[in-house]
């Protein structure tokens, strides 16, 4: 099985990212899900406060890669040769994954900041916000949980300040070519 993994910055375009590759019959594995899952049986609100919390607490508890420790099974019970994991947050993750699955490619998505901005503000999840104060704390934690270093270790990098289509066109061809590589 070959795992590729998806890296960038809030409002990137990580989920955009996901949903092509899911219509391609990609298996997806969001490390995001396993967070909004450890927030529910806390019986928490899925907030943005909420959130942070409890991926601190989870690496805090398990070490920097706990998120990724949770999403291993999940990759693994897969079937498809070609499975997505959605989400990275750090290092210590791209680190558990190379050393789990010897195919891992890892992949960055860079978009301009004033691009994520309007993303976020306009995508409607719960833990979203409006302000350029608001997306400039959410990356500084995300980057205290090694996130610079996870996007500097991407074996592949991909634009999205373009339009939807730019990017799914791109995104598309990647993927068919990653799909196809032995």
């Amino acid at each position: 099985m070959k795992v590729i993994g998806v890296v960038g910055l809030p409002a990137s375009g990580k989920g955009e990212f996901s949903k092509i590759a899911a219509a391609m019959g990609i298996p997806i594995v969001v490390m995001g899900d396993m967070i909004r899952n450890a927030v529910r049986e806390a019986g928490l609100e899925p907030t943005d406060t909420n959130f942070g919390a409890i991926a601190n607490k989870l690496r805090k508890e398990h070490g920097m890669d706990a998120i990724g420790k949770l999403c291993i099974p999940v990759i693994r019970s897969q079937t498809a040769p070609l499975v997505l994991v959605d989400g990275i947050r750090g290092d210590a993750e791209v680190n558990l994954f190379r050393s789990a699955f010897p195919k891992f490619t890892l992949i960055r998505i860079n978009s301009s900041f004033e691009a994520r901005l309007s993303r976020v503000a306009s995508r409607g999840r719960s833990d979203d916000f409006t302000s350029a104060d608001q997306l400039h704390n959410r990356d500084e934690r995300e980057l205290g949980w090694g996130l610079g270093n996870a996007l500097k270790q991407a074996d592949l990098h991909i634009q999205n300040d373009g339009t939807l289509a730019e990017f799914s066109t791109r995104v598309q061809e990647l993927l068919e070519n990653l799909r196809t590589d032995p």
